[in-house]
């Protein structure tokens, strides 16, 4: 929600000031609490009066007659659009996130879900993590291993860092079972012919019939389909508990866990906002009207520079943004430096 008009220093300062304030407290900000911030410099009946402008405005509001202020949906939109270039994280949560990363091993399965983890352990917050569905992921290398004359290990690497596996038998159409020579030329095809295209693109009859290897890389497609088709969508949900503990109704919190719960509402909602890179929803801004309390702060991920999914967390509408934003931030770039490196485990 953008501003009528730009602020003036002070009210700007004023207002950053209550944001935090209340971030810190969970309680309505007075005009003598803010007039002692640092930044502010002013007395406390000329923040009273600033106090009841930026109220006037949309930035604040009274929650009692006699209580202090609290910021609205388009107050802390403003402070929020004020951490543009946010610090990096607490030392603590980068010390967290260096090791992390260093000493994460695995299949992409497990990376994702220790990640979610950890997300949630910084932030106090809910954490979510989405793999970008394997149908729509690209084949970035294929590996065929003979098990027995008749069972053939097709192992494909997707551009999202999924790793598929299926055995087939590589026989069908062949006059008799399959040998190295034609298990070379298989795998040959795949990677001239088929390497770069989605999942979802292939299909039987792929490969140019009457080609070396032709027959058996259709079989190896069709595995790599099936085992798509069976591995799913991806969605790591962690730190569910904070909620309890971050809205003030009992009603809130329901419909919070609610929405994690529906795995379909979550992809959806974080698959519209990742177009514009990290991005900060707060409240009606979601879309979502079970969400008007909380705020999500969203960010891309990569393999490779090819997009691989969204990590993000999900928290009421006072978290701290900055230390918010920040974790968010990093822990997508070491994701994506990880994924890109190739060090989870690929078979």
């Amino acid at each position: 929600m953008a501003a009528d008009g730009p602020l003036d220093d002070r009210k700007s300062a004023i207002l950053r000031a209550v944001v935090q304030q209340y971030i810190e407290t969970a309680q309505p900000v007075g005009s003598t609490t803010v007039a002692h911030n640092p930044d502010v410099g002013v007395s406390s009946a000329t923040v009273r009066n600033d106090m009841t402008v930026l109220e006037r405005e949309g930035y604040l509001a009274q929650p009692h007659t006699s209580a202090g202020r609290v910021p609205t949906e388009k107050g802390y939109r403003f402070f929020v659009d004020g951490l543009a270039d946010a610090d990096t994280p607490s030392p603590t949560n980068v010390r967290a996130v260096r090791d992390f990363f260093a000493t994460a091993h695995g299949e992409i399965e497990s990376m994702l879900r220790e990640t979610t983890r950890l997300l949630a352990s910084l932030t106090h917050s809910a954490a979510v993590v989405v793999g970008d569905a394997p149908e729509v992921a690209t084949l970035r290398s294929v590996q065929l291993v003979d098990l027995s004359p008749r069972t053939v290990l097709v192992v494909a690497v997707l551009s999202n860092g999924v790793v598929l596996k299926r055995t087939f038998d590589p026989g069908a159409g062949l006059d008799g079972p399959a040998g190295d020579a034609d298990l070379a030329s298989a795998r040959a095809l795949i990677e001239a012919t088929l390497v770069g295209s989605t999942v979802t693109d292939l299909g039987a009859g792929t490969a140019p019939p009457g080609v070396a290897g032709a027959a058996i890389a259709d079989a190896a497609v069709d595995a790599v389909r099936a085992a798509a088709a069976d591995a799913g969508q991806q969605v790591y949900v962690d730190g569910a508990a904070h909620v309890a503990g971050s809205f003030e109704t009992r009603e809130t919190v329901e419909q919070v866990l609610t929405i994690l719960e529906q795995h379909f509402v979550v992809v959806s909602l974080l698959r519209e906002m990742i177009d514009g890179g990290l991005t900060v929803a707060i409240g009606s801004e979601t879309g979502v009207e079970t969400l008007a309390d909380c705020a999500l702060v969203v960010a891309p991920y990569s393999a490779g520079g090819t997009p691989a999914g969204a990590i993000a967390v999900l928290g009421p509408t006072r978290m701290d943004y900055a230390e918010t934003v920040s974790t968010v931030s990093v822990v997508s770039r070491r994701l994506s430096r990880m994924l890109t490196d190739g060090r989870t485990a690929e078979g």
